[in-house]
């Protein structure tokens, strides 16, 4: 994608900006959440998901990450639990794990989060906050329908429970269903980031608050853990995005993420991939082991080695019963080339681990997903 002509423009106009820029002022310490153009141009940028999208609740914060931390310590309480998906974004675990927050891995399906297990959990056990990424889901793929975002906003309301709703992957679909703070907007907390289709080191993240008083709090916890987002980076974006780059550059990568997924899909069909057309990201099923071991962990330390970005379950799991699968993720920095070779590499391993894709049955890896809290879990890297 680098040698894209959006991705140049997005080059050229980055050169142009800093030129044109007053570099003093972009030097100095700077109030929270970004200048008043960058909340401004960031919520026109995020009303194409958000219809409400208005500055004076929105925060430009340096990455996801970084405000998943926050608003992990703001709204989860000791002696409470985080409400998560049984497969998760590994740097919630790593959160979790920091600041000593006990998770609830919740139960899920091939469509998502099931609701009656959110409801169950807010019946059972104190809920600060329920955790989840609806479009897209890291790792299976998994885009929640509207139904279930319904029935998840009406418990959160009649529980009181802050949603924390992470649109990582929300751009790359041309169209999704209307995000959970259409549905709960007095108890939601809408993420979305640049860093999955941009670039990851656009350390930019936009995220809207539910009220005033709840805003300002979320800037103080990330004030505290922060000091700010780099007022280079939130001028280069607030470029981008007035020039239109951001838009070109977005287009560009979901023709290509349609490409790269219809490979995955054309090459990994018969072993039951999962994947989405928009997404570069697919899971892949394995059958369980015989032996104890891990076929997905022994499988993703090979395919790593041959420079396959392969992750096994375990790393997303958070209720100890791990299913015997991989993430395989086609983005970075690939050139279709690397695509094919790095698709083959995954092919050939199946073959020679698994010749039978008949006998890849393996009900723990489909789902459903459930099982009971887990401690503060060890940390892993994000990604």
């Amino acid at each position: 994608m680098a040698d894209h002509p959006a991705c140049q423009r997005a080059q050229e106009q980055a050169a142009g900006s800093m030129a044109l820029a007053n570099f003093q002022d972009l030097m100095r310490y700077q109030d929270f959440g970004g200048t008043a153009r960058d909340r401004h141009l960031a919520a026109q940028w995020m009303a194409q998901w958000v219809p409400d999208a208005v500055p004076e609740r929105l925060l430009v914060a340096p990455g996801i990450h970084s405000v998943l931390l926050a608003l992990t310590s703001l709204l989860v309480k000791p002696g409470q639990s985080l409400c998560v998906e049984p497969l998760v974004y590994p740097g919630i675990k790593a959160i979790a794990a920091q600041l000593g927050t006990r998770l609830h891995p919740l139960a899920m399906d091939e469509q998502g989060l099931i609701p009656e297990s959110f409801e169950a959990a807010c019946k059972s056990t104190p809920v600060g906050a329920l955790y989840l990424c609806p479009n897209l889901h890291n790792p299976t793929t998994a885009t929640l329908p509207i139904r279930r975002r319904e029935q998840l906003a009406d418990i959160a309301l009649r529980h009181s429970v802050p949603i924390i709703e992470d649109d990582a992957y929300g751009m790359l679909p041309t169209a999704v269903p209307p995000p959970l703070i259409e549905y709960a907007p007095e108890l939601t907390y809408y993420i979305s980031g640049l860093s999955k289709w941009l670039g990851a080191g656009v350390r930019t993240a936009h995220v809207f608050a539910p009220t005033t008083a709840t805003h300002q709090r979320l800037a103080g916890a990330l004030r505290a853990t922060t000091v700010m987002a780099s007022p280079l980076t939130n001028h280069l974006v607030s470029d981008w995005i007035e020039h239109g780059i951001c838009q070109e550059v977005l287009t560009a990568m979901r023709e290509e993420c349609r490409w790269r997924s219809d490979q995955i899909r054309q090459r990994l069909m018969p072993f039951d991939v999962r994947t989405q057309p928009n997404g570069f990201h697919a899971w892949l099923p394995l059958p369980l082991p015989e032996d104890g071991a891990s076929l997905a962990s022994d499988m993703a330390n090979q395919l790593r080695s041959l420079g396959v970005a392969a992750v096994a379950g375990s790393t997303f799991s958070t209720d100890r019963n791990p299913p015997e699968g991989l993430r395989i993720c086609l983005g970075g920095s690939l050139t279709r080339n690397d695509c094919g070779r790095a698709l083959q590499a995954v092919v050939d391993a199946l073959e020679n681990r698994v010749p039978d894709p008949a006998s890849r049955l393996n009900p723990s890896a489909a789902g459903p997903f459930s099982g009971p809290p887990s401690d503060p879990p060890p940390a892993f890297p994000a990604f």
